[in-house]
């Protein structure tokens, strides 16, 4: 449901606490960047890189500038095979703060404009005051769609947690292998249909994944 995972991206911290149709590794008893760190890091001693991408990816949710968690991350999907497209410096410069700090800041902004607006008309004495707060209130609007926009794509991608995971033509358990992918590879959810989810790769081919095979970073 789109608005549940706007919902869970921009005011609940991506609160991973799944909708019932989370698969029970996906689970994390405490939801912080700490606890979901070290999860990722258990998994990565253990060898299971998909499992440890999926934790590292939703503690960099919670704490985009934590160079342990990103440090991490870039050595298991290294070590993994897997390489996934640096974002451009706008992008980096907004992911350097939470979701969450950008869903007060534009909760602020609108504050800021609404309060503006209602000042211009109210009180015409302090109207260059209303009018700079309500500029300062659309640029705080204008960030946060900014911010929503390089964050979209994750409420949509998940991870590969089983090594040489088949995508099939059709949502059935024995039809056509099209290719596999490799464990720890993320990619796009589009469809989902009775346990199958139909996914996009970075290199924009196409298929059916079993469900068991692969977790959402945003349940």
């Amino acid at each position: 449901m789109p608005a549940r995972r706007l919902a869970l991206l921009g005011l609940a911290l991506f609160a991973i606490a799944g909708d019932g149709r989370a698969q029970p590794v996906e689970s994390t008893p405490k939801l912080s960047a700490a606890s979901l760190y070290n999860a990722g890091n258990a998994y990565a001693r253990s060898g299971k890189p998909g499992l440890a991408v999926l934790n590292y990816e939703r503690a960099r949710l919670l704490a985009p500038a934590d160079a342990d968690i990103a440090a991490n991350l870039a050595t298991v999907r290294r070590s993994a095979a897997v390489y996934s497209a640096t974002p451009g410096a706008v992008a980096r410069l907004l992911m350097l703060a939470s979701p969450n700090f950008f869903a007060w800041f534009g909760l602020v902004g609108v504050l800021l404009t609404g309060c503006g607006l209602l000042g211009a008309v109210s009180a015409p004495r302090w109207r260059r005051a209303a009018y700079g707060g309500m500029l300062i209130g659309v640029l705080g609007i204008a960030v946060t769609l900014a911010d929503l926009v390089v964050w979209w794509p994750t409420l949509h991608a998940a991870v590969i947690i089983r090594p040489d995971t088949p995508v099939r033509v059709a949502p059935v358990p024995m039809g056509d292998s099209l290719f596999a992918l490799r464990e720890a590879e993320i990619v796009r959810v589009e469809a989902e249909h009775e346990g199958f989810f139909l996914v996009r790769t970075g290199s924009a081919r196409s298929g059916w994944v079993a469900a068991a095979n692969l977790a959402r970073i945003v349940p």
